[in-house]
């Protein structure tokens, strides 16, 4: 591991030591408002980045300003770290995000000043790509924002994902196609790593995304040929040859059994409801991903404590959004606890 790694490693610990416990989103959560939620989050590490929130407060300016955070932490620690191939890839996450969200308003017919609300450019503006978001905003329609984007490196993945929802008009097919992008680019750089257990932190996202993808595609009724092409790169608790079992499952029930005999069996959902089912698997699996990274800080000086406390920021930055939204909503707080992935203690 090389120096540039070390010094990475021993910030992530730092870092770790700062998260967010439970009981602190116990508090967030109980707030009877969105100002009351604003003023407690002051006194977190997050202060910082919501005071530059203005009234009146919403959920979705104050998911923007802790997606900024989060930009400044993972690009504070990819500059430290030896690894950018890897980094890379995860930075992906801002600018697909930003992305599905500028084509799903496209589909909706939002106006463009309706479509920048539910996007933060800090990412891209780290890194100078904004270019490629503002493209996709600027246009008229779908239609041309496919077209401007055509040329980019997104581009024939983009052109796939809008043909498939004029055929099936699910826009869920977006947020597929552009999740197929980003774990492309994991699985590359995944292929490239010497250490296990970043292999084994990466491969489960791997895992998590052509799994979901599978079962996805076969709830909204696509052909087999068209599930087959949004798998990426796979891993050997995932095979292509279980993949292909899934797919070829009569129902749904039946693919998610086909994981007996894996390391996810343990995940393989209970529930009777379709939709049910597929929500208990993702919640599962997204714990089981948590866990890892928590687990990757087991090894003092690894790479993996490093994808580890991306991830977990990640996950608290989800949190965090969650309870603004449920605050502004006025879920009890429990509810909203319930929802949010935490350590299960």
């Amino acid at each position: 591991m090389g120096a540039n790694n070390v010094y990475a490693s021993v910030k992530t610990y730092s870092k770790k030591g700062k998260l967010l416990k439970k009981a602190d989103f116990q508090t967030l959560a109980e707030s009877r408002d969105l100002d009351e939620l604003i003023t407690r989050i002051k006194n977190t590490i997050y202060g910082v980045s919501v005071s530059e929130v203005q009234k009146p407060y919403t959920s979705q300016k104050i998911e923007n300003a802790l997606r900024g955070h989060l930009a400044d932490v993972h690009y504070s620690i990819a500059k430290t770290s030896g690894d950018k191939n890897i980094f890379n890839a995860y930075y992906m996450k801002f600018i697909i995000s930003n992305l599905k969200s500028v084509l799903k308003g496209k589909v909706l017919g939002k106006s463009q000043e309706e479509i920048e609300v539910h996007i933060n450019l800090h990412a891209e503006e780290l890194i100078k790509q904004r270019d490629i978001v503002i493209k996709a905003l600027v246009a008229k329609d779908l239609e041309e924002t496919v077209a401007n984007l055509s040329s980019g490196p997104f581009g024939e993945e983009i052109a796939k994902a809008a043909a498939l929802y004029n055929d099936k008009k699910n826009i869920q097919i977006f947020d597929l196609y552009f999740d197929k992008i980003l774990y492309q680019h994991l699985g590359r750089a995944m292929k490239n790593s010497r250490e296990p257990e970043v292999a084994k932190l990466i491969g489960m996202d791997i895992d998590f995304y052509n799994l979901l993808s599978v079962i996805r595609g076969k709830f909204w009724g696509l052909e087999e040929d068209q599930i087959q092409d949004l798998i990426v790169s796979v891993s050997a608790s995932a095979s292509r040859e279980l993949l292909g079992r899934m797919i070829s499952a009569v129902s749904i029930r039946d693919a998610f059994n086909e994981l007996t005999s894996t390391k996810y069996k343990n995940l393989i959902p209970e529930a009777e409801n379709e939709l049910d089912m597929i929500a208990e698997f993702e919640r599962a699996f997204e714990l089981e991903i948590y866990q890892s990274s928590i687990r990757s800080f087991s090894k003092m000086f690894s790479f993996a404590t490093i994808i580890g406390i991306t991830k977990l920021t990640a996950y608290e930055v989800r949190n965090l959004a969650a309870i603004a939204y449920a605050v502004e909503q006025k879920i009890p707080a429990e509810i909203t606890m319930s929802k949010l992935i935490l350590e299960e203690n």
